[in-house]
């Protein structure tokens, strides 16, 4: 697999570029801002891009507009949003198949980092609980997200995640038909249409979050 990683913290890309290589992953271009990165891309087309939200000039959101120019030009392309902060503004618009969104604070199992690496860039999808939480709490009193049970959030959590039923089930020690009933109640409640799939189960709730 080959990377472009586009960080401007000195430390944390050389950091990446190690980590990655101990993983049997290439980086092919370590950058420091958004134009480099979409140029980097062009260049040397990656298999993945990984990409922090805030970068030179502004420090506001340099990281995901270029990020959004570089799948403008090439629908599809794996990013992987690695950062600190939540930037809400662009969810709808970036987060979908073939994306992840991870918080390096909470970053706590380099196996597990490595994995989501390889899902994103294999097309699926991996967001950190904390950025649906926070999505979630950006909804209005009386919304029908407030009528999930305690449990159908900690799976509607999970969902966002990419896990499966099954894993889900481990997650919760609950059967995978409980999974089944509460991904059920969840859609019904938040008249979303079916979904067979986990990707397609992602995207809808995300793109819920965001109307």
């Amino acid at each position: 697999m080959r990377v472009v990683i586009a960080e401007d913290s000195v430390l944390l890309r050389e950091g990446l570029v190690r980590l990655l290589a101990d993983g049997g992953i290439t980086t092919v271009a370590a950058v420091d801002d958004g134009p480099s990165l979409v140029a980097a891309v062009e260049e040397h087309r990656p298999d993945l891009a990984i990409v922090d939200v805030r970068m030179p000039p502004t420090h506001t959101d340099e990281g995901l507009r270029a990020a959004l120019t570089v799948r403008s030009g090439r629908p599809g392309f794996p990013v992987l949003v690695l950062s600190q902060y939540v930037e809400e503004r662009y969810a709808s618009e970036l987060l979908g198949r073939a994306v992840g969104y991870l918080l390096k604070e909470r970053i706590a199992d380099v196996a597990e980092f490595l994995d989501a690496v390889r899902q994103v860039a294999s097309g699926g999808t991996v967001v950190d609980p904390e950025v649906v939480l926070q999505l979630l709490s950006r909804q209005r009193k009386g919304a029908p997200l407030d009528s999930l049970s305690p449990r159908e959030r900690q799976v509607l959590a999970l969902m966002a995640e990419g896990r499966s039923n099954t894993a889900i089930a481990a997650r919760l020690v609950i059967t995978e038909g409980a999974v089944e009933k509460h991904i059920t109640g969840i859609f019904t409640k938040l008249a979303l249409g079916p979904a067979p799939d986990d990707h397609r189960r992602v995207l809808a709730v995300l793109a819920y979050l965001e109307r």
